[in-house]
């Protein structure tokens, strides 16, 4: 079945980095769009970033251009989410998920798998 796995979360200062990955199992990695999504207490799911299946295009929320990077590797059939410049807002859970015909999309029901996420604390 397919699985995605995510980790890289933790505890961070702001103004710190941190590197999240999505590993993928069970599918074809290369024909998925992914994304990333993050939802934080109180809070709704929302969208972050995208990226096609060739890694070609990429897309972002607004407040996350300039801060966030996507990219993939499908070789290692894995997805990142490089965050820099973190502020005590993007604390949330962060979730990776897998789109079929490999377009990045911002909406949640195009995407049909999601990882169990992984938690990230930036604190002041």
């Amino acid at each position: 079945q397919v699985q995605l796995v995510e980790s890289g979360g933790g505890l961070v200062q702001a103004g710190g980095s941190l590197r999240l990955s999505c590993a993928a199992s069970g599918l074809t990695f290369s024909s998925y769009a992914m994304g990333w999504f993050r939802q934080a207490p109180g809070k709704e799911r929302e969208f972050v970033a995208a990226i096609s299946w060739s890694g070609g295009s990429t897309y972002y929320a607004d407040s996350m251009k300039g801060r966030f990077t996507i990219s993939r590797d499908n070789a290692k059939n894995t997805v990142y989410l490089q965050m820099d410049s973190l502020k005590p807002e993007d604390t949330a859970v962060y979730y990776c998920a897998a789109k079929r015909n490999g377009l990045p999309a911002k909406e949640q029901m195009s995407y049909s798998y999601w990882g169990q996420g992984t938690q990230v604390t930036v604190s002041s």
